[in-house]
């Protein structure tokens, strides 16, 4: 049986030219880049080769580029590090932000910290003029992510940067979904700390970086050795710094084709399931990553669905990977304004640039009857039926 990747959200396939470039720095490239004896110093030199390169990517310069274990420690160390070298006992983020960000704020609040959560429209969207309301003397940071990991709306970066400019607040978004994926300009865009993980974009697990932009103060999460200009402690990972490196310069050069091809599979994708009874699009019908797709369907459980479409050759989600073990229903969807019952019923499909016409024409040949058969078995079903 053909398997069907459809969640590029939780992970992506390690592309081959990636994994090609790589290999090299784990057998015959092996040193150390702290060390002086010249293989030491060829893996500086690469090392810092990519770090240009992916600042490239994004408009920044290389020294504003910081490497670490992905994006999770990215957000940590954004948030944590602003809070204590910035005057102010405030920060702002949103309600439908990844767990990264939403808990390093729960524990910054336990340090004394407000934090004020923002509430998202029924697509997903911050209103600037709410982030404006909310900015007060005391407001170290506004944290908000370039686009929603599970419902895929894009959110207005830009207009909310230049507000934070305005009143001279620090700005860091949460790009791990949009990097690679939509265009960024740290500079155009307004802002003073990004952070992104590799193997959403084709590279490797484990790895990733943070922005920040020159200027911006930061205090090590990590302490240790003199790593990253004294700022983030630990033997670089030389061979997954040059993959990410590869697969960000790939994914860039590929994004309008990308785009292009994602945007066709997608409205394919939206349009027949949508044809489907009480089934909601989560998130911006057009204001979203290239790609996504999300729903509810009414009355049934998103949980039984998955495991259906396992069971047929395609692999979905219910929403973020990092809580699928939790049977609580999507934060997100609850702020967008879903009751329980609705935002239990949810599939998440992300397509790649691997992905295919077929993958789409075989999903939603199938997906109608499963939806249907879970239907038939579901007591809520039958009493909105009624």
């Amino acid at each position: 049986m053909k398997i069907i990747y459809a969640d590029n959200a939780a992970t992506t396939r390690v592309m081959p030219e990636v994994f090609g470039s790589m290999k090299p720095f784990f057998e015959e490239h092996f040193g150390n880049p702290s060390s002086l004896y010249s293989i030491g110093r060829f893996s500086k030199n690469v090392l810092e080769k990519s770090r240009k390169s992916i600042a490239d990517c994004i408009n920044a310069k290389p020294n504003e580029i910081f490497f670490t274990s992905g994006g999770t420690e990215s957000d940590n160390w954004a948030l944590k590090s602003c809070v204590r070298l910035n005057p102010g006992d405030h920060i702002i983020t949103s309600k439908i932000e990844h767990h990264a960000v939403l808990k390093s704020a729960k524990y910054l609040e336990t340090q004394g910290i407000r934090v004020t959560y923002l509430d998202v429209d029924k697509f997903g969207l911050v209103n600037p003029e709410s982030l404006e309301k909310e900015i007060n003397q005391g407001t170290k940071l506004v944290s908000i992510m370039t686009a929603n990991n599970e419902i895929g709306t894009i959110e207005p970066i830009s207009e909310l940067s230049k507000i934070c400019r305005k009143k001279n607040v620090k700005f860091h978004t949460d790009a791990v979904q949009a990097v690679g994926h939509i265009e960024i300009d740290v500079e155009k865009m307004g802002i003073d700390m990004l952070s992104a993980s590799a193997h959403k974009f084709g590279g490797p697990k484990g790895i990733g970086f943070l922005y920040i932009k020159n200027g911006i103060a930061s205090s090590p999460l990590i302490h240790g050795g003199a790593q990253e200009s004294n700022r983030r402690a630990g033997t670089e990972n030389i061979p997954y710094i040059v993959g990410m490196a590869k697969a960000l310069e790939i994914s860039c050069s590929k994004m309008d084709s990308n785009r292009s091809h994602l945007l066709n599979l997608q409205k394919k994708l939206v349009d027949n399931i949508l044809s489907i009874e009480e089934t909601i699009l989560t998130g911006h019908p057009t204001i979203r990553t290239p790609g996504s797709a999300s729903f509810c369907f009414k009355g049934i459980e998103g949980e039984s669905l998955l495991l259906h479409l396992d069971a047929l050759g395609i692999c979905g989600s219910s929403g973020s990977a990092c809580t699928s073990g939790s049977l609580d229903p999507s934060h997100v969807l609850l702020a967008i304004g879903l009751p329980h019952e609705v935002a239990h019923g949810s599939l998440r499909l992300t397509l790649g640039p691997d992905n295919t016409m077929e993958d789409v024409d075989y999903i939603i040949s199938v997906l109608p009857s499963v939806v249907k058969k879970l239907r038939l078995m579901s007591p809520i079903w039958e009493k909105m039926s009624k």
